[in-house]
């Protein structure tokens, strides 16, 4: 997922996508441990895209605040 597509998404979505990229890494790394992955590098893929979310949720966050303050 791209941050131009990331920027997009309304909160709720954001929120949505980060729940479901959570639990896809999860499923990524219990599949890693039981040796049925064949693709390691969707992990990072996945931990990217969390911290591409979360960075956007942050942004919005702190311009809120600024515009509540001033």
């Amino acid at each position: 997922m791209k941050a131009t597509e990331i920027r997009e998404l309304e909160q709720a979505a954001l929120e949505s996508k980060l729940k479901d990229s959570r639990a896809e890494l999860f499923n990524l790394r219990f599949r890693l441990a039981t040796g049925q992955l064949d693709d390691t590098n969707k992990i990072s893929v996945v931990k990217k895209d969390i911290a591409r979310l979360q960075t956007e949720i942050r942004s919005r966050q702190i311009a809120a605040a600024k515009s509540v303050e001033g």
